[in-house]
């Protein structure tokens, strides 16, 4: 079985040596972390992966009190299953949210962008943000859209 250090597990996921200690020490690992005969960590695949997932979980923004749940739940072995499918679907639906609200603010900002290449184009980018509006560009109650 290959074995991986610390400095290789973190190469190998991005994730820095102290966030990997810190991930050992708030236990959001499954199984406790192997060391050698030196006493030095000594990671297997599984726990790769792990990190990998642990550290994808929190980049979607899921609280580590929330993984350490799931780890939890993987720890405790079978039985659980629909427990830790709850706890996934759930945050599957915050980060769909704020996918959602990530692509409508995305969509002000392209419109914004249009509207200044626009005013740029035709020499009125002055105006933008004056107290100036320009008629063509107003909201329709009289109020410049820049």
């Amino acid at each position: 079985m290959e074995r991986f250090s610390i400095g290789e597990v973190s190469e190998l996921t991005g994730v820095s040596v102290d966030t990997l200690r810190f991930y050992e020490r708030e236990a959001l690992f499954v199984h406790p972390v192997a060391r050698d005969a030196a006493g030095r960590r000594s990671y297997g695949t599984f726990e790769v992966e792990w990190v990998r997932m642990c550290a994808r979980l929190r980049a979607t923004g899921m609280p580590l009190p929330t993984i350490r749940e799931y780890a939890d739940l993987v720890r405790a072995g079978e039985g659980n299953e629909r427990e830790r499918y709850e706890l996934l679907r759930a945050h599957q639906q915050r980060v769909e949210q704020q996918v959602a609200e990530l692509v409508a603010a995305r969509d002000a900002i392209a419109a914004k962008a249009d509207l200044y290449a626009a005013r740029l184009a035709d020499g009125t980018a002055g105006q933008l943000w004056a107290g100036t509006p320009a008629p063509c560009l107003e909201d329709g109650q009289g109020r410049d859209v820049a």
